[in-house]
């Protein structure tokens, strides 16, 4: 088997079902990493008895750790990563679920483009009930688009690039792992973002243009928790770090780490008043609002991500020979 599914959970088990279902219900052999932070809702009853049902029915095999103590997000992601014995990692929460396609089109792109080191794809935005409201934009016009990775974080940087939460993006284990893994610092507060920069440092990138996955928008999300202000802060944060990749390619077209910031507070600004927060979007809206740049920033993020797709080296046998000449 190529691919581990790592599902994180805490007392959400009525959600951990689907997720879990999405996937035993996918096209290929995998092995499911289920890494309960100590819930007290059924949940360790219920994958036991379910692990012991597929060890004779099954290809698919369940792998089941339950924290001694409420650990956290990111620490149990790093639990099940390291626990996971398959190459590529496929993290899932507990709220979100997978087309039963997704780890064969992975797997698709992966064999083209095998020197890649994290891959993404569009998902879509469900509501509890199931229902689409949005989803994520395509990157260029071809199906797979491969990323070289002078070209990932100057796409990250500027949105162009939508490598998002946990179930649109799969991973390689051993980068994971070298890297660090999750930020327990950063505990459900861009930790995913910050991981996939770090991993974009050690090779390329793909993107596929196809939802395979879906994630639920709901009052329940753990990020719901934290106040607007402290998301704006770390969404700052993380943007440091990602401009601190950037190649020296892009030097001279790259905008202000100053410009990021009050791009950044528009952002933020306009969320808030979206969910009726004034107080909170004028604190940040008012210092924002008078910098040309973070306009542009904001307007410009469509025509942006079209001439840096464009710009991107069409996926060839040239290519790929390029990519495996720099790696090997």
């Amino acid at each position: 088997m190529k691919f581990s599914i790592v599902i994180t959970t805490y007392n959400r088990l009525n959600l951990l079902k689907r997720a879990i279902n999405s996937a035993l219900n996918q096209s290929i052999p995998c092995e499911i990493v289920v890494v309960d932070d100590n819930s007290s809702d059924g949940t360790q009853e219920y994958v036991t008895t379910l692990k012991r049902k597929l060890s004779v029915t099954s290809e698919k095999t369940i792998v089941y750790h339950r924290n001694q103590s409420n650990l956290g997000h990111s620490q149990s992601v790093n639990a099940g990563v390291s626990l996971a014995s398959c190459e590529w990692i496929k993290p899932l929460d507990d709220d979100d679920y997978l087309a039963p396609n997704c780890l064969a089109q992975l797997n698709q792109a992966i064999k083209l483009y095998p020197y890649a080191v994290i891959c993404s794809s569009q998902a879509k935005q469900v509501n509890e009930a199931g229902e689409e409201l949005t989803i994520t934009r395509q990157v260029g016009s071809q199906p797979i688009v491969a990323i070289p990775q002078d070209d990932i974080h100057y796409g990250m940087l500027l949105e162009m690039l939508p490598f998002g939460t946990p179930a649109q993006v799969v991973f390689k284990r051993n980068i994971f792992l070298q890297t660090g893994g999750w930020d327990s610092g950063l505990d459900t507060n861009f930790d995913d973002i910050d991981s996939w920069v770090k991993i974009a440092q050690f090779g390329d990138a793909i993107f596929i243009n196809q939802c395979l996955a879906y994630r639920t928008i709901w009052p329940g999300a753990y990020n719901h928790k934290i106040s607007f202000q402290k998301r704006l802060e770390t969404n700052i944060l993380i943007k440091r770090r990602i401009y601190d990749c950037v190649s020296s390619k892009y030097q001279a077209i790259m905008p202000s780490f100053a410009a990021i910031t009050r791009y950044l507070q528009l952002h933020w600004s306009l969320a808030a008043i979206k969910q009726g927060k004034i107080s909170v979007a004028s604190k940040n809206a008012i210092p924002a609002c008078f910098c040309w740049q973070a306009w542009q920033l904001l307007i410009n993020r469509v025509s942006k991500s079209n001439a840096y797709c464009n710009s991107l080296p069409s996926h060839s046998p040239a290519l790929v020979k390029e990519r495996v000449q720099m790696f090997d």
